[in-house]
């Protein structure tokens, strides 16, 4: 199976922190439920051009957090994940795009208020565009 995951080397995330987060939105999006197999570590280091150290820390750090299970000679799979811990990602992963976004506005010597106008015209161009319901979310 390949892993949707885009790796940035040019951004300040170390790689093994970048494969964790979107392997953990995989899981808390569904698109990866419980049960599913992985790739090995030097599988998935292979298709991503990367170091089998650093797959191995990834994998490590989301077995220790609990959201893949290895299980020797059978491989690699997605445990079974809370609700509450899914939200929990979910939630984390949209407060760091959203602060990542206002950081980045700021090194541009944006304002606090020339930034929140600029999430109310995107905000205003997505209801536009329509795609969600009444809550606001995509449908």
């Amino acid at each position: 199976m390949e892993l949707p995951i885009r790796l940035s080397k040019e951004s300040r995330e170390p790689i093994y922190h970048q494969i964790e987060e979107q392997i953990k939105a995989l899981i808390a999006g569904g698109q990866l439920p419980a049960g599913t197999p992985l790739p090995s570590i030097r599988v998935l280091s292979k298709e991503l051009e990367i170091s089998v150290i650093t797959t191995r820390r990834a994998y490590q750090n989301l077995e220790y957090q609990g959201f893949i299970r290895t299980t020797q000679g059978k491989g690699t799979f997605v445990a079974e994940i809370e609700a509450s811990k899914k939200e929990e990602v979910t939630v984390s992963a949209v407060y760091q795009a959203i602060e990542k976004a206002v950081e980045t506005a700021l090194r541009h010597d944006y304002t606090l208020e020339q930034i929140e106008a600029v999430f109310q015209e995107i905000i205003a161009s997505l209801k536009e565009k329509g795609g969600h319901d009444d809550d606001g979310k995509m449908d």
